[in-house]
């Protein structure tokens, strides 16, 4: 099976995605993950406001299979989370890369996207 992992977003060896838009960056999971989790149903967001270290647990997601923590590759402040994944958690399942986005993040500094994946590095790990 091929999964989606479009270029010009970044990956975490952990299975989430980061797409960074000058000093925000909208943050969700893979379609490797979503799919490895089966049919997700319930999302849990941290609040507008809260502080995330690299590494933080960013989201709690529940499938039929399994809970799933889900971690921040970036620092930065809570700007946004995705109030539709929380009323339709389906949603990332259906599309991870755009209605199942999970948060969007104010990054502290430059992002250092270094220690990421570009698509290409990530595709070769998930083959």
């Amino acid at each position: 099976m091929t999964f989606d992992a479009p270029d010009g977003l970044y990956y975490t060896e952990s299975h989430e995605w980061i797409d960074p838009d000058g000093n925000t960056a909208r943050i969700g999971i893979t379609d490797f993950a979503q799919d490895e989790l089966g049919d997700i149903v319930f999302v849990e967001l941290p609040a507008t406001d809260t502080e995330l270290d690299a590494g933080d647990e960013l989201a709690v997601i529940e499938s039929i299979k399994a809970v799933s923590d889900v971690y921040t590759p970036v620092a930065g402040v809570v700007v946004a989370g995705n109030e539709a994944v929380g009323a339709e958690p389906e949603l990332v399942n259906d599309d991870p890369y755009g209605d199942g986005w999970l948060i969007e993040v104010e990054v502290d500094e430059d992002l250092d996207t270094d220690s990421l994946l570009s698509a290409a590095e990530y595709r070769d790990q998930i083959e």
